[in-house]
């Protein structure tokens, strides 16, 4: 509410200028930018135009639109860049952190434009983009079982390179193929495998960060405090994340996947009930996400259970397990497809025919494209009773819209200690997602649909983690605190720090201080630094 106030107030501020002088105003920034960015990097004005955008480019509306991936801030009133910056090489990273400084401008860092809440590439403040696309190389070692993945580069584009060199290699990150790796591997990015391999900064071995100096660091210059921080504590508060070194982990030559849904009248309850005490304790090949969604059948309105699985292994072995384990599930063989690692990538993008799909299609950044949409996250850490998800089933029917996501943990992600990365969350049962999406560009129906979010949220409280109350930074959500970085940055950041990082908030304070004591990276819900001793 506070963040969307803010917005009205500098946009009727930004109305209110006169435009000759806003205009002489940007171009002034914009000139002294350029003529910085060519000294620093040796670069004539003409060609660095290529690369740094102003309001008056005629490509800047196309470059800004093209890793907006929630419409809700697509639109004529959100708050627009001065600058946007697109590197084409570390030298252009560090010139655009060394320039920027000093004209004081919020300094907002996007590699794939997931960001839920936007904070990206949308600022209250007169703000610049450095849009980390170009940045896209994926070199992949299978010989060393490693790849280097630039932050710039997609999911999907990190999978089809691992697929080129081998049938018999993953790496355990996220389903979505045009989400960055940028914000998914600093942000602790998860995945399918996360129940065999844990999330995907378990995996890391080497990175490369711009610091607040311009200098282009890797895990032996930064030190293993602040290669601690950006493997989950989120790069955008310590510097401009370039990239990291990985390792690719073993898969099955063939996998198997399922789908199977029940209504509410014919078990579903019965199955999300038991779904909690198998999903994750079950084998740690196997990985059941929960999707809970209202929908109108037969003019009834009810609630559909969809269960939505992989299993590094044959079918066979996943339906005799689960008819032990999940007899509500009622899994059969025909339910179930067999398939490469890579395949099971493209069913769970919802590719139909994923073993006849050409799996080029995740080169395919889908620019453009996006639809309205909130997210919102919780932790369970003791099953709900059966009353419980009855009562849940009910509260979603007359609230109309909004889903559920029920991510299971346990097996690998149990066995790390909480304090291995800045990612908390590792002994909880699953993980909520708070999830509405809808076409139609209306103010008052977007508020009616984050209303229900937060209806829905607040409802669950008696059934989710407590003191604090945890989220996950990757599901961005502005609802739980928001910083203005004043005099009270520290207070403001505890808010959603402890939520996102529990007791590890203390350490990426010290951390962020430590490395950026003037708090030039920074964005909503960053990490602050210790307050100053008056």
């Amino acid at each position: 509410m506070r963040r969307s106030f803010v917005s009205v107030v500098f946009f009727l501020f930004f109305l209110s200028l006169p435009l000759c002088s806003l205009s002489q105003s940007s171009h002034s920034v914009y000139n002294s930018f350029l003529k910085c960015f060519s000294k620093k990097t040796k670069t004539p004005q003409a060609q660095i135009a290529k690369n740094v955008f102003s309001p008056t480019n005629p490509s800047y509306s196309t470059v800004l639109r093209a890793y907006i991936r929630n419409a809700r801030f697509n639109t004529s009133s959100t708050p627009k860049p001065t600058i946007i910056v697109t590197p084409r090489s570390y030298s252009h990273v560090s010139a655009a952190v060394l320039c920027s400084k000093p004209l004081n401008f919020v300094f907002k860092i996007r590699s794939g434009g997931h960001d839920y809440d936007g904070l990206s590439y949308v600022s209250d403040k007169p703000f610049f983009i450095l849009d980390m696309s170009n940045l896209r190389d994926v070199s992949v070692d299978i010989r060393s079982n490693s790849a280097w993945i630039s932050a710039g580069a997609t999911l999907g584009e990190v999978y089809y390179r691992i697929w080129e060199k081998s049938r018999v290699h993953g790496f355990p990150a996220g389903v979505c193929p045009t989400v960055g790796v940028g914000g998914h591997l600093s942000g602790g990015g998860y995945g399918n495998m996360l129940r065999k391999f844990g999330l995907s900064v378990d995996h890391l071995i080497d990175a490369k960060i711009v610091d607040v100096k311009g200098r282009v660091l890797n895990r032996k210059a930064m030190g293993e405090d602040l290669f601690w921080a950006i493997s989950g504590g989120g790069g955008g508060s310590f510097g401009v994340v370039l990239g990291y070194k990985v390792k690719l982990v073993p898969v099955p030559s063939t996998v198997t996947v399922f789908r199977v849904e029940q209504y509410m009248d014919s078990g579903a309850v019965d199955m999300v009930h038991k779904w909690q005490s198998v999903g994750p304790k079950t084998d740690r090949n196997l990985f059941m996400r929960m999707l809970i969604q209202p929908v109108t059948r037969n003019k009834v309105k009810t609630v559909r259970a969809t269960v939505v699985a992989l299993f590094l292994g044959r079918a066979d072995d996943v339906v005799s397990l689960l008819r032990k384990e999940l007899p509500e599930l009622a899994l059969k063989t025909e339910n179930c497809t067999e398939m490469t690692w890579f395949q099971s990538a493209l069913w769970w993008d919802n590719r139909v025919n994923a073993t006849q799909t050409d799996p080029k299609v995740f080169l395919d950044r889908n620019l453009d494209s996006s639809s309205f949409g909130k997210r919102k996250s919780d932790y369970v850490a003791t099953e709900i009773p059966r009353n419980g998800i009855e009562s849940l089933f009910m509260k979603m029917i007359e609230l109309g819209k909004i889903g559920l996501v029920f991510n299971p943990y346990g097996g690998k992600m149990a066995e790390i200690a909480e304090d291995a990365t800045p990612f908390p969350h590792r002994k909880e049962l699953y993980k909520i997602q708070y999830s509405v999406n809808w076409k139609e560009s209306s103010a008052e129906i977007e508020k009616g649909f984050l209303n229900q979010a937060k209806e829905l949220h607040s409802f669950m409280t008696r059934f989710v983690s407590k003191n604090p109350r945890s989220a996950y930074l990757n599901y961005r959500d502005v609802d739980i605190g928001v910083n203005d970085h004043g005099k009270n940055s520290y207070k403001e950041g505890e808010v959603y720090g402890r939520m996102y990082f529990g007791k590890n908030f203390d350490r990426l304070v010290k951390i962020k201080t430590a490395v950026d004591p003037g708090n030039f990276f920074r964005n909503e819900q960053s990490i602050p630094t210790l307050p100053r001793k008056s």
